[in-house]
């Protein structure tokens, strides 16, 4: 029997005396002293709990870029890489203010409607009021994050609920840009200033194949002192810290996957600004969640509402606040599909936009019921979503069989979700 064993087996009774001269340790504490082979063990012991992180849709992406390449051969060439790398982005941002949302256990209906509803304001300000497009970029971002708070007030302040408060968001704010654009239906948006920026025909650096690199060494440095540093900082507070062999590891994972990713687009044109612009906000989303006291605050009111305000949290300024920043990313994503065409429509807005969004944040891994998920979910969904798209568009297949493997994809996640949700329970870990 192991000397762990031999702690837990002679633990004696909570009503000993002697009880707290015994330490009772958690495994977990001493999966970095055993080295690789403690975290193996860790990782099966997670996938036993229902704890699977990325892992489905890792999984998930491999299968659906191996299905698509072995139809086509052009589906992982560098143009469609740029491609997919390119569309995801407007969706994207949209997806990572709605993980925000749902890790508050709630929903926003209206993201969809907002975005449209924001690029009608930008081509108004830019175009027909001749306001410095700047201005108008930042006027518009404004107008998402007014009308998320406005939602966020109604559902914490009044009691309405989410789902109905931006139901009733998802209609007004949709007839609202009707009436905006009028009979036209449509207002044209110059290719200059920052929506060119974000346009297809702008790349990090001028296409400059250096850019690309430079963006992988970044990323790549960014995370290898960040890692370090948190390692110093718990080892002066005497709390486990990753030894420097796993923080070796994990910067070398980073560096192949960021300097491969660099090396397929330099074949094409480059890193596209909007990429580059979608990147910073998962990277600076997720500092926020996880690195600060606000980010804390919102996993607590996501895992336990009772809880949180118990433990001193404004609940209702975290709600509105969250709902802010949907709105706010809403009205962000609105700008990047405007790029797409220089044009705000009467269709911006619409389709399936919102249900991609959604599905983009849950494939990811973002729990329906809240307390649990990362920006980065935004990412790994759209890069799921984004393939099916572009791989049916290269086999010419209909868009009715992308909406059913997209849904199908969706229904997969959402029941991987549930089912880890019970395993946890199961085990005593939820």
């Amino acid at each position: 029997m192991s000397d762990l064993s031999k702690t837990v087996k002679d633990t004696p009774p909570a009503d000993d005396p002697t009880a707290a001269a015994i330490p009772v340790v958690d495994p977990r504490l001493l999966v970095r002293e055993e080295g690789f082979k403690g975290y193996l063990t860790e990782f099966k012991r997670k996938v036993r709990g229902g704890e699977l992180g990325s892992l489905p849709v890792v999984v998930g992406l491999i299968i659906i870029w191996s299905v698509f390449q072995s139809q086509d051969s052009l589906f992982l060439s560098a143009g469609n890489m740029l491609n997919i790398s390119y569309f995801m982005s407007a969706t994207g941002m949209i997806a990572i203010g709605l993980v925000f949302v749902l890790l508050l256990g709630e929903i926003d209906l209206s993201v969809a409607s907002v975005s449209g509803l924001s690029a009608a304001v930008f081509a108004i300000l830019a175009t027909t009021h001749d306001v410095n497009p700047w201005l108008a970029v930042f006027l518009t971002l404004l107008t998402g994050i007014a009308i998320g708070a406005l939602h966020g007030y109604f559902f914490a302040k009044i009691g309405v609920p989410a789902f109905v408060v931006t139901l009733a968001g998802n209609l007004g704010w949709n007839g609202l840009m009707l009436w905006l654009l009028g009979d036209t239906g449509s207002l044209s948006i110059q290719d200059k200033g920052p929506l060119h920026l974000l346009g297809q025909r702008s790349f990090f650096m001028n296409q400059d194949i250096a850019g690309a690199y430079l963006l992988a060494g970044l990323g790549t440095v960014a995370l290898l002192a960040g890692s370090l540093i948190e390692q110093r900082r718990r080892r002066q507070a005497g709390v486990p810290y990753r030894p420097t062999s796993e923080i070796a590891v994990r910067v070398g994972a980073l560096a192949v996957v960021s300097f491969a990713a660099a090396y397929v687009l330099n074949q094409a044109a480059g890193v596209p600004n909007a990429l580059v612009i979608f990147l910073v906000a998962l990277v600076l989303t997720d500092f926020v969640l996880r690195r600060t006291s606000y980010g804390r605050k919102i996993f607590a009111v996501g895992g336990s509402i009772e809880a949180a305000r118990r433990a001193g949290i404004n609940v209702a300024l975290i709600r509105i606040s969250v709902f802010a920043i949907s709105g706010g990313f809403a009205a962000a994503g609105g700008l990047f599909l405007a790029a797409q065409t220089y044009t705000a429509t009467l269709a911006a807005g619409s389709g399936n936009l919102l249900m991609l969004a959604i599905a983009a944040a849950v494939i990811g891994g973002t729990s329906l019921f809240g307390g649990r998920g990362n920006t980065w979910s935004a990412l790994l969904g759209m890069l799921v979503i984004q393939s099916i798209q572009t791989g049916l568009d290269l086999l010419n297949m209909n868009t009715s069989l992308q909406y059913m493997i997209t849904g199908a994809v969706l229904l997969a996640a959402v029941v991987i979700d549930s089912v880890s949700r019970k395993t946890q329970k199961a085990s005593g870990r939820a």
